[in-house]
């Protein structure tokens, strides 16, 4: 009786929303399962998009929204020519995700390769567990662990540097050592997670293309060149899109924990300044201003970057 009734309503639908109430008649309990799924989307991601329009009025927490005297672009116009900070702050933005997308990128990739590579299981996922680990500790713990590790007193890296004879580094009130300590850290933290997604795609390589290559007398460095790495090219275009559609957001918890005064000049990020100033300052509008801008560029990049892709690679996120 269900099945009649189902038909009888899909035969009820008019021209072009038949294909898509038929398929969501026929997958219903599938879709049930993503309503949880759409409905976070849109309470935590879609519905703040309503706050966008602070940056286009002068906010005032008393009057609200609704009461606040709308301004138009004056605060785009002032964080674009007047404000003395911001190009720093983008500036440092790109730095440091240039940066990670240069050394942190590749790192899940190498460490999927190698993992992949050891036959012994018990090894290998010991070895999977403690790479695993850091990502689960929490950012305030982390940051502690490398502040500690680069104090000039008592640090391991300081104590390594008195042995050698040299005078100890303020390392964590250097700015020319501060970007280069965020990428590290982000490797030694979260690098071993993305190995995760990359592990997943090697294991669906067809094995039998190994032991064709093998029996063309291929050698490790051969197998991983022409067959493992092509094999999750997809993968990685995917992953590395999304990377660049987040190149103007670096991580909030990151630099809050590890960034201090006398490195503002090269880790101060906007996501940090819109905390300091908005949350701090209270100038809502003003930080609004700057995240939209932040948002546009990324959403902007990667466009342009998924166009190039598809277009060269004939890969792309859509």
């Amino acid at each position: 009786m269900d099945s009649v009734a189902n038909k009888k309503f899909v035969k009820k639908c008019p021209g072009y929303f038949h294909q898509l109430v038929r398929d969501i008649v026929k997958n219903r309990w599938l879709y049930l399962m993503l309503v949880p799924g759409v409905i976070w989307f849109l309470i935590y991601r879609y519905l703040p998009m309503l706050g966008l329009y602070i940056a286009f009025c002068d906010f005032n927490v008393v009057k609200g929204i609704k009461g606040s005297e709308f301004v138009g672009l004056k605060y785009f116009k002032y964080i674009f020519f007047e404000h003395r900070n911001f190009w720093q702050l983008v500036e440092n933005t790109l730095a440091i995700n240039v940066l990670k997308l240069i050394f942190y990128f590749p790192a899940p990739i190498i460490f999927a390769i190698m993992l992949n590579e050891i036959m012994n299981v018990k090894y290998k996922r010991t070895l999977q567990t403690l790479i695993y680990l850091p990502h689960f500790v929490s950012w305030v713990v982390f940051g502690s662990i490398i502040i500690t590790f680069l104090s000039p007193t008592d640090g391991i890296v300081n104590q390594v540097i008195k042995l050698m004879g040299k005078e100890p580094i303020f390392f964590m009130s250097e700015p020319k050592y501060f970007r280069w300590i965020v990428v590290a850290s982000d490797i030694w933290k979260e690098a071993g997670w993305g190995t995760i997604i990359y592990l997943a795609a090697i294991t669906n390589i067809d094995p039998q293309l190994y032991e064709a290559a093998k029996i063309d007398s291929a050698n490790k460095l051969q197998l991983i060149r022409y067959i493992t790495i092509p094999c999750i090219s997809e993968t990685i275009i995917v992953m590395l899109l999304l990377d660049i559609g987040r190149i103007m957001n670096v991580s909030f918890e990151q630099i809050y924990v590890l960034a201090n005064p006398t490195v503002y000049s090269t880790g101060d990020v906007i996501s940090t300044y819109v905390y300091r100033v908005g949350i701090g300052n209270g100038r809502f509008s003003l930080t609004t201003a700057i995240g939209l801008f932040q948002s546009v560029i990324g959403f902007i990049l990667l466009l342009i970057c998924n166009a190039i892709s598809k277009k060269c690679f004939e890969k792309s996120l859509w």
